[in-house]
């Protein structure tokens, strides 16, 4: 039975983020509009660490907006999460409340997290093995839903929740999973995204060890080039991005400004390795097309890719080839980037910030250029936009995310008829 005409509209009418390219996500943005790169050389093999290269955000973090009793039991993962979601509640309201427009048990929240409070997790297990003492907030350090928690707290969100942890996958599932409950009537504003934090040498060495990391030693240009044939793995950043979304027809109502709408969402799984894209690539082409199905689209109907673009050997040519099935010869006149070469790789955060990315690239009818890309691998030859930041004409954007364990997602994030 066809019920897809009671099936809700939903737009974003507020995102924020924290990145090391800049402390919100308008800072971020003209860092990515100026080719700048958020990370730099650190030397950690005293750690036993082969990467050099990381994106770490410097500045101290400004959290006087949080209670106490909240603050001091987060994790650094949750105090970024709660940093955007401030920026992206602030830009979808103001200085109103949700509560003047959604009702109580309408309002939810999707913060996801690939790792969580891993780094806390670890130093109070140091200090527990050491003294036979560790922190009384130490469960919730180690809780990944932690930060959906808190922001379900803080703006009295007390609706549908959840906490995807799809590692580099995370927060377009987050996105993605709070759109399907606006669409369908089980919530009618969502706060979605994710945050990642891994800064200690346990934390990343585990990462490290499997040989994901980028082995670039001096060049920050080779250390993160998406789709290069110089590519050798990808820079571990922290940061976290939010989007707000809404009921459209809510959302006009009160008078918001629409900054775009999630017109498609795809999530499948490629069920064959934990690191290793399914050389079938059935789910990443499966999660394409749904997406754009979903949003009522062609393939030569989408104007700009976001790419997943890890500047590893194996998803960059993977995910060429995915994209070349599922849109066919669509997928050679599409222009395509990834904007991991100025971000670095923020795991959970990853798709949420790369959700924004597409938000603002329909705002500014531009499409932000694959950074350090010189010299192509010949076997990703799709439009790469590596020339520099391309005018456009942009009304529909493809979100892709691929993570760890054979996470694939997928948004539509469409300008459309606000």
């Amino acid at each position: 039975m066809d019920n897809s005409h009671s099936l809700k509209r939903v737009v974003v009418t507020g995102y924020g983020a924290i990145t090391p390219l800049g402390g919100n996500a308008h800072q971020s943005w003209d860092a990515i509009m100026a080719y700048q790169t958020g990370y730099r050389y650190m030397d950690r093999r005293a750690g036993g660490i082969k990467s050099r290269f990381f994106g770490l955000i410097d500045d101290e973090l400004y959290l006087k907006f949080l209670p106490a009793g909240i603050r001091r039991r987060l994790p650094r993962f949750a105090h970024l999460a709660l940093i955007a979601a401030r920026e992206a509640m602030e830009m979808a309201f103001g200085n109103t409340s949700p509560a003047q427009y959604h009702a109580e048990l309408d309002r939810g929240a999707i913060i996801g997290t690939g790792w969580g409070g891993l780094d806390e997790t670890v130093c109070n297990h140091d200090k527990y093995r050491s003294s036979g003492l560790g922190s009384t907030f130490g469960c919730f350090y180690s809780m990944p839903s932690i930060a959906t928690a808190a922001c379900s707290q803080l703006w009295a969100l007390r609706g549908y929740q959840n906490t995807p942890a799809a590692a580099c996958a995370t927060g377009t599932i987050a996105i993605g999973d709070a759109f399907d409950a606006i669409r369908h009537g089980r919530a009618t504003m969502m706060l979605a995204g994710g945050a990642e934090s891994l800064r200690t040498d346990t934390a990343v060495w585990n990462i490290d060890v499997l040989s994901a990391l980028t082995r670039e030693e001096q060049d920050i240009t080779k250390a993160s080039c998406p789709f290069s044939l110089e590519r050798n793995g990808f820079v571990l950043s922290e940061g976290a991005a939010v989007l707000c979304l809404e009921d459209r027809e809510i959302a006009l109502a009160r008078g918001a400004t629409l900054l775009g709408e999630i017109t498609g969402y795809g999530n499948f799984s490629d069920a064959v390795d934990f690191t290793v894209p399914a050389g079938d690539k059935l789910a990443r082409v499966k999660t394409i097309r749904t997406a754009l199905s979903q949003a009522g689209l062609s393939a030569g109907e989408i104007d700009y890719i976001n790419a997943h673009g890890t500047s590893t050997q194996l998803n960059d040519r993977n995910e060429t080839e995915s994209i070349k099935l599922a849109l066919g010869e669509k997928a050679y006149s599409v222009p395509v980037s990834s904007t991991k070469g100025y971000s670095g790789h923020l795991i959970a955060a990853a798709g949420s910030f790369e959700s924004i990315i597409c938000l603002q690239a329909l705002h500014h009818q531009i499409m932000p250029a694959t950074h350090h890309l010189k010299q192509p691998d010949p076997a990703c030859d799709l439009d790469f936009i590596s020339e520099g930041h391309r005018p456009a004409s942009l009304k529909h954007t493809l979100n892709l995310s691929f993570g760890f364990g054979g996470a694939n997602a997928a948004l539509v994030i469409s300008k459309g008829a606000l």
